[in-house]
């Protein structure tokens, strides 16, 4: 863990329920006496917000891989030099709702073989990365159905397909080999709250 606060990623393809497992442990952990910050990628500032529409919006071949990538990484600068640089240094614990494991996968496997440029855009312009980040994992198909049936209006990745959804799982699962002293796997399956006994399973000795 760098600086006094404490950053958790949550991690997955669409329809995982990631997002509903880091809203989850936010609220237990308030409730628990923590200081919690919780976030989301691509937003979580005021500009990062912005670059947000254009991103989740819109035809699913709006944007070449390469934008995407550019795009990403100019919200995640304003993301991180405005709200999770600045709770981290409060000692908060901030809990994001992805974070660059996002684009690695997204852009840098499943849209294209861009891997090696996000890398070095990350290590150039952003240069950190959560204490620990939690992959949920789930079946390509399940995942797919779950993220439509949202009807949320930001579904052009979902709009891609099965293929593409099954390409998200497997570079998901790559991370946890790329990075195993970061990345822990959480098996997706099941109710919330069976979800939910995983996540606090994996975080046990690793909060402040």
């Amino acid at each position: 863990m760098s600086g006094s606060g404490f950053f958790l990623s949550f991690e997955g393809a669409d329809g995982s329920g990631k997002s509903t497992q880091a809203k989850r442990l936010a609220a237990d952990l308030r409730a628990e006496g923590y200081d919690v910050v919780l976030t989301r990628e691509p937003g979580g500032s005021t500009g990062a917000e912005e670059i947000r529409r254009l991103l989740v919006e819109g035809e699913p071949n709006r944007w070449s891989p390469k934008t995407e990538i550019l795009l990403f990484t100019a919200a995640r600068r304003d993301h991180i030099e405005r709200t999770i640089l600045p709770a981290l240094a409060q000692g908060k614990i901030v809990i994001s709702d992805r974070f660059a494991d996002s684009t690695r996968v997204y852009q840098g496997a499943a849209r294209a073989e861009l891997r090696a440029l996000v890398d070095t855009l990350h290590r150039l312009v952003i240069g950190r990365v959560p204490d620990l980040t939690l992959v949920i994992d789930i079946d390509a198909k399940t995942g797919l159905k779950r993220g439509l049936a949202r009807n949320s209006g930001e579904d052009r990745f979902e709009e891609l397909g099965a293929g593409f959804q099954q390409k998200l799982r497997d570079g998901y699962r790559r991370l946890l080999t790329d990075f195993p002293d970061r990345c822990i796997g959480i098996d997706g399956n099941g109710d919330e709250a069976a979800v939910a006994q995983r996540v606090r399973a994996a975080l046990k000795g690793h909060l402040p």
